[in-house]
């Protein structure tokens, strides 16, 4: 499904301009250095072909560069190692020398071959050339990582893109298909269904970032113990040459094409494709909105452009109206496709995350669902730089199970995904994450409001307001609206103070209330004491709004209701410090949480 789903999406690509995609027997790499060659094939200098210090991607002759043991050169193009014998920091000096000459032989045993004077000046290079001779340039340690490519002085394209060259190559390609479709390397193909030539390496696949991010193949058989009914190796899994040059190329545009901004985002440890069955507005826009949430972009002024603005604009609204604007971002969400798949790396192969594909109209309901269901009154504060977004992004939500972003718990991120796009229940381990969490630094933010709202409303089926409720009476909400309560109480009566009764009993009181609560009481009497007027008559009553109902305090909260705890104290914190008008709270300045907010 994901290999077949990834071919369609070549046919689509390969005629658009704006992605490069390159014919069977090519493929994009990025360039960061060339070797400019006199036409007589002396060396006039190896330069930088980066510009503003990234490499540029180039169409090449030949697939992605496999990785291996074996010495395995490319055509008018490779690494320092290869092209000119050369690694710093060489450590195997030896492996280093062999592979520049098998470089050099394998161009020079094609020089009768091609009638280039531009290959004939590689080929006289080659020969001369002494791979010590690279120490006279330190610009190759910065550049060792990259590929090269040759150029001859004065003339603006590469030697690759000889029209004779370029034509050899064609032949050649040609002639090398032909001879495989005659071997005994055929079989069906899983995608095509097509007889001919079984692809035996699968192509490497770019742009998965993450431990272990070397180019790895999506499909693999690296052990006897994947293997059945005889079969070995790729032929497990048979995928025509031609099928796996275009699911491969198809990818690899996506995630390290020139247009993968629109199509690539990082998610956790995942590294997420995601593409639409023909060109929407959601596929412009939809990795913008996935990383910053969608608003903060529009009020921050950082989408200069007016265009990706007023698609922005057409989104959001779309998550807020509802059915009636699908229509906006697609022609027909009922047909038009929606795919996303997630991969980690991993040692042998790409692992697969999650792979999702669905119509439009199904993912936006499942997206605004998701919303919905986490859906919270934000946090803001006058001192606040920016507010909460109100779509949070999910590695935003990823970001409240750990202390770091390297902590965060590997095999979470595609379930997470997997519910938004789906509809299913959340996963428990995000929920019992962010309770750990809260628990550790007492930090209750809109982020963590979000996913404790979200997990109880669809996984506990619990109906939760997005604000302060005071019709609700179980003992968990109560008992959390109280501790803010207290605390809000402490605050006015003195102020900031070194440890706060957030900071010193939150854990204990969401957990073993009965065992907490009589002492706060007897401290609230002290810090109540210091109040005059007003403020004093209305925080007593509030007081007894909540104690009435709740009768005893519980001896535990189990995991949904230590849930139902915070949601308390954060609407009810919320409700001391949202300013309703300018007269009704005296403390409306500043909401304190704001500062907490990234933790």
């Amino acid at each position: 499904m994901i290999l077949q789903s990834l071919q369609a999406l070549y046919e689509r690509l390969k005629d658009d301009p704006a992605y490069e995609i390159a014919p069977p027997g090519y493929s994009l790499q990025r360039i960061s250095f060339k070797i400019v060659l006199h036409p007589s094939g002396e060396l006039f200098d190896i330069q930088d072909a980066r510009k503003d210090g990234k490499s540029q991607q180039i169409r090449v002759l030949g697939v992605t560069k496999s990785t291996g043991s074996g010495l395995n050169p490319c055509f008018l193009w490779d690494n320092t190692v290869y092209m000119l014998g050369f690694k710093p920091d060489n450590d195997k000096s030896q492996r280093t020398r062999a592979a520049f000459d098998a470089f050099q032989k394998s161009h020079l045993e094609w020089e009768k071959e091609i009638a280039s004077p531009s290959f004939a000046a590689v080929c006289d290079f080659l020969r001369a050339w002494k791979p010590e001779s690279a120490e006279r340039y330190p610009l190759l340690k910065d550049l060792a990582t990259g590929f090269g490519l040759f150029q001859i002085i004065g003339q603006p394209s590469y030697v690759h893109q000889d029209p004779v060259i370029d034509a050899w190559w064609r032949e050649k390609w040609q002639a090398k298909r032909s001879a495989k479709e005659s071997s005994g390397s055929n079989g069906q193909c899983l995608i095509t269904g097509r007889w001919g030539p079984i692809m035996k390496v699968q192509p490497k696949i770019k742009g998965i970032s993450g431990r272990g991010q070397a180019l790895k193949a999506l499909v693999g058989f690296n052990d006897q113990a994947y293997e059945s009914y005889g079969k070995t190796q790729a032929f497990n899994a048979p995928v025509l040459e031609d099928a796996a040059f275009e699911y491969s190329t198809a990818l690899n545009a996506l995630l390290d094409g020139p247009m993968k901004h629109k199509h690539r985002l990082k998610i956790g440890d995942a590294t997420v494709a995601f593409w639409t069955g023909r060109p929407t507005v959601l596929e412009d826009i939809f990795a913008r909105f996935a990383q910053e949430g969608g608003e903060p972009l529009l009020e921050d002024g950082n989408v200069q452009d007016e265009p990706t603005r007023q698609k922005l604009e057409i989104f959001l609204k779309t998550l807020k109206v509802g059915v009636e604007k699908y229509g906006d971002v697609c022609a027909d969400a009922d047909k038009d496709r929606f795919f996303l798949l997630a991969m980690s790396p991993n040692i042998a192969r790409i692992a697969v995350r999650f792979f999702y594909r669905g119509t439009i109209r199904e993912f936006l309901d499942n997206l605004r669902r998701h919303y919905a269901d986490m859906g919270i009154e934000r946090q803001y504060g006058k001192n606040a730089k920016r507010p909460d977004p109100e779509f949070p992004p999910i590695w935003l939500l990823l970001k409240q199970t750990a202390l770091d972003a390297e902590n965060i718990p590997p095999l979470l991120s595609g379930p997470l995904l997997r519910s938004v796009l789906t509809g299913l229940p959340y996963p428990d381990a995000l929920y019992s994450a962010v309770i750990r969490r809260i628990g550790a630094d007492r930090t209750i933010n809109y982020a963590r409001a979000c996913i404790i709202k979200g997990w109880l409303v669809r996984n506990q089926k619990k109906e939760v307001t997005m604000s302060l409720n005071v019709e609700r009476t179980e003992p968990g909400y109560l008992v959390g609206r109280l501790f803010a309560a207290l605390e809000k109480t402490q605050a006015d009566a003195l102020g900031a103070v070194g440890a706060s009764i957030r900071e010193r009993f939150y854990s204990a009181a969401s957990a073993t209330p009965r065992a907490v609560f009589p002492r706060l009481l007897r401290l609230y009497q002290h810090h109540l004491a210091k109040l005059q007027g007003g403020r004093k008559v209305t925080r007593e009553k509030l007081l007894q709004e909540i104690l009435d109902p709740l009768g005893e305090f519980p001896a535990q909260l189990g995991l949904a209701d230590q849930g139902l705890f915070a949601l308390g104290y954060y609407h009810q914190t919320q409700a001391f410090y949202r300013r309703k008008d300018a007269d009704e709270h005296e403390n409306a300045d500043e909401n304190p949480t704001d500062k907490e907010k990234g933790s």
